[in-house]
């Protein structure tokens, strides 16, 4: 079972003052957990999709103080009301798979993010989180099979979905503005990775995005609207951490890749994302780093305008570090498709 990966308070190493910021943050989040339970709001529990292997699983989710009976809208707002919800910090959580029970813990912003013992058939499965006081929600997960060897990461914006927004104004507007039914998908880009996924049954897909987890529900919803294909979405927490005001999307993304490579050595990814800003850097680093683990490096190329308001196109120099890993590019899904598959017979 592969090591756990979770930032909670408890990383604060012993007599390590948190930021202001976080001390800022845990005080309004007091205030606001205090006047939801007087005003009678019950915990729970928002299921997001999952991910492990025979022997273990990787739970994700959110604990949030809500109006009893309100779980589903829950599941369903969007834009800033998803920020208005009130997280449930450093509590207990009860994840049941198979019949056995496993106890894990909230972090401070309400994600729960734990691995736990299971054993498990390959493909998408079920499992239940339940807290005291709240309703059980059941939440999938996707088992990967030990012999698969091809998965999927893919970045979301601007890479299976348009913003044309300048970046500094970008998380802001995807996360309290617009909701899914005015976002657009990037053409092509969903039946590229349908394709992809059908040559290779049992593949995993992982949408990975520095986004907060707040939009989970939100960006699920579009994915699946727009015919992408299921799978687990690696975001992030919302908000400052115990030693800056502002959490680091790179390091995020570079996180997480590394924590795959771990968690599925035997696997060699397809890795997909845009030429705006980082991800072909991240990227090449990641294939010089882990030599054998990457299959392609598929970049969706900005128009002009969305370079501009992207804060401008990475250069090759730029971009790439020395590694042999095959590169393809084009502006759309189907551009793409046509390098790494061939015509779509179709």
């Amino acid at each position: 079972m592969p090591r756990l990966h979770t930032a909670t308070s408890s990383a604060l190493g012993t007599g390590t003052v948190p930021h202001l910021a976080s001390r800022i943050e845990d005080t309004i989040h007091e205030f606001r957990e205090r006047s939801a339970r007087r005003r009678g709001h019950t915990p729970t529990v928002i299921p997001y999709s999952g991910y492990g292997a025979p022997g273990w699983v990787r739970v994700l989710g959110r604990v949030l103080l809500s109006k009893p009976g309100s779980a589903s809208r829950y599941r369903k707002i969007r834009g800033w009301r998803s920020f208005t919800s009130v997280p449930l910090n450093d509590v207990e959580v009860t994840v049941t798979i198979g019949g056995v029970s496993h106890t894990v813990t909230a972090d401070r912003g309400g994600v729960i993010d734990s691995v736990v013992e299971a054993d498990l058939a390959p493909g998408w499965q079920t499992i239940t989180i339940g807290i005291d006081g709240g309703e059980p929600a059941e939440a999938p997960v996707f088992i990967v099979d030990p012999d698969v060897r091809f998965g999927l990461v893919s970045d979301v914006d601007d890479t299976v979905m348009v913003t044309a927004l300048p970046r500094p104004f970008l998380a802001a507007w995807n996360t309290f503005v617009l909701d899914e039914h005015a976002r657009r998908p990037v053409p092509g880009m969903a039946v590229l990775y349908e394709r992809v996924l059908h040559d290779h049954p049992g593949a995993p897909c992982f949408y990975l995005s520095t986004g907060a987890w707040n939009v989970a529900p939100t960006l699920t919803r579009f994915l699946a609207r727009h015919l992408y294909p299921s799978g687990p979405l690696l975001l992030t927490d919302w908000g400052p951490t115990h030693d800056r005001w502002f959490r680091s999307g790179r390091d995020h993304k570079v996180h997480n890749l590394e924590r795959l490579a771990s968690e599925f050595p035997q696997i060699r990814w397809l890795l997909v994302g845009d030429d705006g800003q980082h991800d072909e850097e991240i990227y090449s680093e990641f294939a010089a780093a882990h030599a054998g683990q990457v299959q392609t490096i598929a970049i969706r190329q900005l128009s002009t305008g969305e370079a501009v308001l992207a804060g401008g196109r990475k250069s090759d120099d730029d971009a790439r570090s020395p590694t042999e890993t095959r590169r393809i590019y084009a502006p759309d899904g189907a551009g793409l498709a046509e390098q790494l598959l061939g015509p779509d017979p179709r």
